[in-house]
Order: structure tokens, then C-alpha cells, then sequence
């Protein structure tokens, strides 16, 4: 009956007899392609930062040069304890490798000894034949055990180099973070710069204005109506249309001063306010800043 069935009838026949449960197993046994995380990568660069410098897992990567130097880091770090692990494999083998050829130079020793004996009290064979291959053999077995020995005590002064060097180079990576700690400390430590945390005094109001052209300043430092010379200490961005823009090192014309320690004035060819205590008053001036000024 089956073999009567047309060609379409049989292809829906063979996909009926498709369980589910054999796609799905199929589909299991597919396994997804392995991918680091961001959260993984994340452990890895923090884990590089506190080794080298003590950082924390607060440090941002800035741009892509230090993300850059973070991975040379990170693999500085992957081949350094690669070495590290294999250098220590290293002595170890060597190590055990002293000890057991300890061990062999004591047996051949002995055996040569022993052969040495043999051939000294056994004269009476024919020729002496036995006695002088065994004499020979103990004179030859020591020479070679001798030279064991020295190549095993080779390798003793070649396993106490290599921890001497291990630990010197161990003392200057302490060093070298006791720099790194102290060095942020001092960054983290530094003052902020004085143009940071200076607060901008409030413009002057529609009164002061008015009044800042007819009364003296409170303080006596200087007269209103008189002009005079000042140099800028701080940079200044201007918030509106009447302020005026200072940068460190510029010369303004001062002209009016109010109480509330805003000062009008100008500086090259433009006019605004601008707080006062931005600036500081020059008696003498060089004649090429005042030319800058207009």
C-alpha cells in the first residue's frame, strides 16, 4: 500500500514522521559560539588595574588610547604569570632532577668502589684478565660520576640565580607600586585650581548700574570715575550679551566699578561687565598691551 503512495503523499509522510522531540534535541545539541560580556571584560580590565597601580573598578577608560593601554596591560600581565608558572615548573624539575642524580652519583660510586675492590683482590684468574676490565670500569664509572656531580652542582648555582633574580625583580615591582600609590595619592590629594572653585558674584541689578557711575566703591580701592588699567588673573566666559569674555593675560580698560563687585569695561574693541575680582589694577603697562586693548 505504502509503495502506491504518489511522490507528494510520501514527503508528508517522511515530515510526519519528524517528532518534535527529535528537532529539539537536535537544536540542543547545537551549542551557542562562546562570547565574552562586557561585564567579563570588565572584571578582566579591573583585575589588570589593581594589579599594576592598585586602581580601583571606579576608573572610567577615557578615550580609546588608554582602553589601548589597558589590554597591553592586561596581556603584559597574562605573560608575565605565564612565565612566572613556568620558570617555577622549571626549578622544580631541576630541582628534582639534582636530587635523584644525587641519588645515582652515591649508587655509581659505590659500584665503582666496589669494582675496584673486586679487581684489586681477585689477581689469581689467568692473565688477570676479570681484574683489569673491573679496575678499568671503576676508574671510568668514577670519572663519569664525578662529572654528574659537577653537573648537577651546575645546576644548584643555576636554581639559586635564577630565585636571586626572581626576588630582585619581585623587590622592584614593590618599589614600583609604592611609586604608582604615592604618585595617586598626590594627584588625588592636589587643590583644585583657584579659577574652578571661585564662585561668579551675581550681576549687578538695574540700580547698582545706575548708581556705580555717582558713587565711590565702598572699599576705597579705586575711584568710579576715574579709568585705570587692570590685568586679567582668571578667564571669564560671558553669560549674556553685556558681560564681557576675559582670558588670562589680557589688559581691560576699567570704567566703572559697583558694589557688588561687578566692574564694566573694555577690552579689545568690546565692551561688557565682568566681575571684578577677576582682574587686578596695573599702575605701569607696557605701551604694546595697552595698544592690545584698543
Amino acid at each position: 500500500m505504502s509503495g502506491s503512495l504518489c511522490v507528494p503523499c510520501r514527503h508528508l509522510a517522511a515530515r510526519r514522521s519528524r517528532s518534535p522531540c527529535s528537532r529539539l534535541n537536535t537544536r540542543r545539541t547545537q551549542s551557542p559560539p562562546t562570547v565574552l560580556s562586557n561585564e567579563k571584560l570588565t572584571e578582566i580590565e579591573n583585575a589588570v588595574l589593581k594589579q599594576f597601580g592598585g586602581y580601583g573598578a571606579s576608573d572610567v577608560v577615557a578615550d580609546d588610547a588608554e582602553l589601548l593601554q589597558h589590554q597591553k596591560l592586561e596581556k603584559l600581565f597574562i605573560s608575565t604569570r605565564s612565565a612566572k608558572h613556568f620558570q617555577r615548573d622549571i626549578v622544580r624539575g631541576v630541582e628534582g632532577y639534582i636530587v635523584t642524580g644525587s641519588k645515582q652519583v652515591e649508587i655509581g660510586t659505590k659500584l665503582s668502589e666496589d669494582s675496584r675492590k673486586y679487581g684489586v683482590e681477585n689477581t689469581c684468574t689467568s692473565g688477570s684478565t676479570l681484574s683489569k676490565a673491573a679496575s678499568n670500569f671503576a676508574r671510568a664509572r668514577a670519572q663519569m660520576e664525578k662529572e654528574r656531580g659537577n653537573l648537577l652542582k651546575a645546576f644548584g648555582t643555576q636554581v639559586e640565580a635564577e630565585r636571586a633574580y626572581h626576588q630582585r625583580v619581585l623587590q622592584i615591582l614593590d618599589l614600583l607600586e609604592g611609586e604608582m600609590m604615592s604618585e595617586r595619592q598626590r594627584i588625588e590629594a592636589a587643590p583644585a585650581p583657584i579659577v574652578d572653585t571661585m564662585p561668579a558674584p551675581p550681576p549687578p541689578s538695574y540700580e547698582e548700574l545706575n548708581g556705580a557711575s555717582t558713587s565711590p566703591m565702598q572699599n576705597g580701592s579705586t575711584d568710579c570715575m576715574g579709568y585705570f588699567l587692570g590685568e586679567v588673573l582668571y578667564s571669564y566666559q560671558a553669560e549674556s550679551d553685556v558681560e564681557l569674555n576675559l582670558s588670562i593675560g589680557d589688559y581691560v580698560v576699567v570704567r566703572k566699578v559697583s558694589n557688588n563687585g561687578w566692574a564694566e569695561g573694555e577690552c579689545k574693541g568690546k565692551a561688557g561687565w565682568f566681575p571684578f575680582g577677576y582682574i587686578e589694577r596695573r599702575d605701569r603697562v607696557l605701551a604694546s598691551k595697552v595698544a592690545e586693548v584698543f
